[in-house]
């Protein structure tokens, strides 16, 4: 294995000045720059990156935590954050914390060991506080999908409760008064939100809320259809269902086939997300767009913004989903 030491007797030049040189410090004279590289071709020198991380306090790499490496949301999103940043000649490194408190703080540690330059952050498990004390560690942080006023303009996050609002409206408009509504787990704030704006709506049009339209899923695919069942076996006159995320209108779906129901016909049905394969449910799935790849561009030019000393005023921090109309509601 070549070493530091075999490039500097070829270049002859001492071991500092080529640290420097691949460092890119500007005290090392051009002539002694030529040599470097020169002895570094001819030997094939492959720099040690930790080292050079030690040695400049920048390893290139940006690291990246999410909730789970399962199901459709968080695989747009690392896809779209790595592409940004690789166009600066950044590495992306991917950890889950598996929507786990411990598992999520042992993840943020391991990328800080990797001596990681800047973060993109997804959590439903940490608190604010938590974060605060995260982003004091690694400075140019930005955090999706979640606001903390503290460091608002670091959060890049969609207005879910507006989502919620409008995906019960659609419904309300279409002559719908008892609309069921599914949630994601409430532990997590996304869900909470957009159950806030499935209220608001209900409110804005005179429709009193009532707790036996609402029951607990889950934002994958664990156990919805034994939720959905128990909602519509509480003989509560529904004729539509909200529902949080497009994976739990899709075990709506299921449901309702199962029990001779035609989606669009028998019962409307309203999704979250606008996941490909919405469109080609059948009928179609009227659905929520979420932004996913304008979320994750967003907020992985906001950690290169953040490197490079640059504001954060160009970032589009506050992005807003639209309604996707397609075949599975019936106005009556």
């Amino acid at each position: 294995m070549i070493t530091i030491k075999e490039v500097a007797e070829l270049a002859n030049v001492s071991q500092s000045t080529v640290s420097r040189a691949l460092n890119g410090h500007t005290s090392v004279k051009e002539k002694n720059r030529v040599k470097v590289f020169d002895a570094i071709e001819k030997l094939g020198y492959q720099p040690n990156a930790f080292a050079q991380a030690l040695a400049s306090n920048r390893s290139h790499s940006i690291g990246m935590l999410v909730g789970t490496f399962d199901g459709p949301y968080f695989g747009p999103l690392m896809h779209h954050v790595e592409k940004v940043v690789r166009q600066k000649n950044y590495h992306l490194i991917i950890t889950s914390g598996h929507e786990n408190y411990d598992e999520e703080q042992e993840s943020i540690h391991f990328l800080n060991m990797k001596k990681i330059d800047g973060l993109v952050l997804t959590s439903d498990m940490l608190s604010d506080a938590d974060i605060l004390k995260v982003v004091e560690q690694t400075p140019a942080t930005m955090l999706m999908n979640r606001y903390i006023p503290e460091i608002s303009d670091q959060c890049v996050c969609m207005d879910n409760e507006w989502g919620g609002y409008i995906a019960t409206e659609h419904l309300i408009k279409a002559g719908h008064r008892r609309i069921g509504c599914v949630t994601g787990q409430l532990s997590k704030i996304d869900s909470r939100e957009r159950l806030q704006g499935y209220r608001n709506a209900l409110a804005k049009y005179g429709i009193e809320y009532d707790a036996d339209l609402v029951i607990e899923g889950r934002f994958d695919h664990d156990g919805n259809d034994t939720a959905i069942r128990r909602l519509m076996d509480r003989e509560n006159g529904i004729s539509a269902i909200f529902c949080l995320n497009d994976s739990i209108a899709l075990a709506a779906y299921g449901v309702c086939h199962a029990r001779g129901l035609k989606v669009g016909e028998d019962i409307s049905i309203v999704g979250f997300d606008n996941h490909t394969y919405s469109q080609y449910m059948s009928p179609a799935l009227t659905t929520i767009h979420f932004p996913l790849e304008d979320m994750a561009v967003e907020a992985a030019k906001g950690v290169l913004n953040l490197l490079e000393g640059k504001p954060l005023n160009t970032i589009n921090t506050r992005l807003f989903p639209t309604l996707m109309e397609r075949g599975s509601v019936k106005k009556i």
